[in-house]
């Protein structure tokens, strides 16, 4: 017998679960569903509909003879036809569930797949894509936009060769804004409107008309990476549904899983139309079974949480539990805001601010994200990339990891007047991602008229901080070949033109792909850049006297037990070359102007107690 569903208690009990249930055999298939107990409830399988008889408080079963495999079902609460909110196998657009074996949607080998091995989060390097994106217009892409895609020798190639160990990918679970009927019509979606937690989207698989093809493909698609040596991390959005009246969470228990207004109005924190009580006993538990059944199911080793902030504390925390009871080192960080206000207290959400409440958990940096490109709300203002003054403190303090150092000054720092990391594995250190302008369309607004050798110098520039920060490193998909989506700063249903990555900028622009590499292989090869631990931060980071629009620090003293003595690292985004007094000694530079030299002797050799940077540029010497 092999069952297909997590099954919970009664709501009126102390755990106060339930889910709807799938149980089948040869000979039999059991139904269970999570109803009010005035429902009257009823499970279609196939053409023949079944009266479910109330067996629990809230609780709704159905016994069906026969062997079911390869039929569709779906429950009916009085509210329409739903396949549950908890189906893992459905058909075309999400609107039945099937009753399938889960074991035959396994690949060859999957079970000898193993998740790779990551000591610290601190040692990750995480690259965020979209299916289509990637591969869409990769001529040579057997798969173009699909799951299978990132099976493929291009690209397990090109992430091997940037040396990155994680792909986050954006939303991969059913989502409702794509048709799969109508995959010949142009469509596109990030897909931050969900449909079905739990199961791989249709319209990456190359037949969303048959449940069991997607869920393999995106299986196949988790073993090539791990055998690549690189994580998966899924993009998951609990935080609200597609829309309310037709959500899977509606049709079975209405008003349970959403918060509500004082007035009754649905609460908005997810500034998409509604919001979901994570507070709630029966949407805490059905977030902690997603997450442990994309890791147990799909081996799936991190997760980023779509507006982290409209989840309250209590529950990412238990999530954080649940993952640690099977692999603590699966990884979990988020955006630590919300949209809007929601309906619960600000001292109980998952916000950036309350990171110290959430050990385990980290969040996105607004403050050296916006340090270095200029203010989320205006694309047109700059940051420290183009010269913005007083950028320097607030750069300094996500170089440290956004925890207390005692060299930054909190009073100059943008967004935080105190640290909120207690430790820099907290901290996602990054300059762009999806929803925003991409870097490269950043430093043209902020800049206009910018020139393309300009634009290459900065690129590089930002990047740098962001790769020798304490934080856990993040970048968008293209940046490494300096991608731009034509200026547009919210690109979730435009078209391919704009989206898709330009892989001939590979060979326009060889220097970027290549500075990258060198910038992630320094930092994977050197601990210094990657200590995990805020005393060891505080140790062993000390930041330098600089001019204005520079940021200059040492990591001193072996730091991680590197085999560097010292390391000094000065970011210069002024036009001008700048003078940086240093610690006396003989140094080996192996990084300046734009190139990175990781070899024994580098690009050159000095000895003495002063550094001349080159405009808008980053320098690195060690002793």
């Amino acid at each position: 017998m092999t069952t297909l569903l997590f099954m919970a208690t009664t709501i009126t009990q102390a755990q106060d679960f339930c889910f709807d249930e799938m149980t089948y055999s040869p000979e039999q298939t059991v139904f269970k569903l999570f109803a009010p107990n005035d429902a009257k409830c009823t499970v279609k399988v196939g053409k023949k509909t079944v009266k479910m008889q109330k067996t629990g408080d809230c609780l709704w079963t159905a016994t069906v003879k026969g062997d079911l495999k390869g039929q569709f079902y779906t429950f009916n609460a009085g509210h329409g036809d739903t396949p549950g909110v908890f189906a893992k196998a459905v058909g075309m657009n999400g609107k039945q569930a099937m009753v399938l074996d889960l074991r035959d949607t396994d690949p060859k080998g999957w079970e000898k797949d193993r998740r790779p091995v990551t000591k610290s989060p601190a040692d990750l390097v995480v690259y965020e894509m979209h299916h289509r994106d990637f591969s869409i217009a990769r001529q040579d892409a057997k798969h173009p936009g699909k799951f299978l895609a990132l099976t493929e020798p291009f690209a397990i190639g090109h992430l091997k060769a940037l040396g990155v160990n994680a792909v986050h990918i954006l939303p991969s679970y059913d989502y409702g804004s794509v048709d799969e009927s109508r995959l010949n019509v142009p469509q596109y979606n990030w897909g931050y409107d969900p449909v079905n937690y739990n199961v791989p989207e249709g319209s990456y698989s190359t037949d969303p008309a048959r449940p069991e093809v997607r869920i393999n493909e995106f299986k196949q698609m988790v073993q090539a990476l791990h055998k690549a040596n690189i994580r998966v991390i899924l993009d998951v959005v609990y935080n609200h549904t597609y829309n309310i009246d037709n959500s899977n969470f509606q049709k079975t228990y209405p008003d349970y899983y959403y918060r509500k207004n004082v007035d009754g109005t649905y609460s908005n924190g997810s500034g998409c139309g509604n919001e979901t009580a994570s507070e709630k006993p029966m949407m805490r538990r059905f977030m902690i079974e997603s997450v442990k059944y994309w890791v147990n199911e799909y081996h799936i080793d991190g997760f980023r949480f779509d507006l982290m902030g409209v989840h309250d504390i209590e529950t990412m925390n238990a999530i954080r539990r649940a993952l640690d009871e099977i692999d603590p080192t699966i990884f979990v960080y988020g955006e630590g805001w919300s949209a809007g206000g929601c309906a619960i207290p600000i001292e109980r959400m998952g916000v950036k601010a309350n990171i110290p409440q959430m050990p385990g958990i980290a969040a996105f940096s607004d403050e050296i994200r916006d340090a270095l490109r200029g203010p989320f709300d205006d694309d047109r203002k700059g940051g420290f990339l183009i010269g913005k003054p007083d950028c320097e403190e607030s750069l300094k303090f996500g170089i440290a990891g956004c925890i207390q150092h005692p060299q930054v000054d909190m009073t100059k720092v943008n967004y935080s007047k105190q640290p909120w990391a207690t430790e820099p594995t907290q901290m996602m250190s990054y300059v762009s991602c999806h929803d925003d302008m991409c870097l490269v369309d950043r430093l043209k607004a902020s800049s206009p008229g910018i020139a393309i050798d300009e634009i290459i110098r900065l690129d590089l520039l930002a990047q740098t901080a962001v790769f020798t920060s304490q934080g856990v490193p993040f970048m968008l998909a293209g940046e490494e070949m300096l991608r731009d989506k034509k200026g547009v700063h919210n690109s979730f249903e435009s078209p391919d033109s704009i989206n898709h990555l330009d892989w001939q900028n590979l060979t326009r622009y060889p220097q970027v792909f290549q500075y990258y590499q060198n910038l992630i292989r320094m930092r994977r090869q050197h601990p210094a850049f990657r200590l995990g631990n805020a005393d060891l931060v505080r140790k062993h980071l000390e930041f330098l006297d600089a001019p204005k629009s520079v940021v200059a620090y040492r990591l001193k003293n072996y730091a991680g037990r590197d085999s560097w003595r010292n390391i000094i690292v000065v970011l210069n985004a002024s036009k001008q070359q700048q003078t940086v007094s240093v610690p006396k000694a003989a140094y080996t530079v192996v990084c300046a102007n734009g190139v990175i030299d990781l070899r024994r002797r580098g690009i050159s050799q000095f000895e003495g107690n002063q550094v001349t940077v080159d405009p808008q540029s980053a320098l690195i010497i060690h002793d």
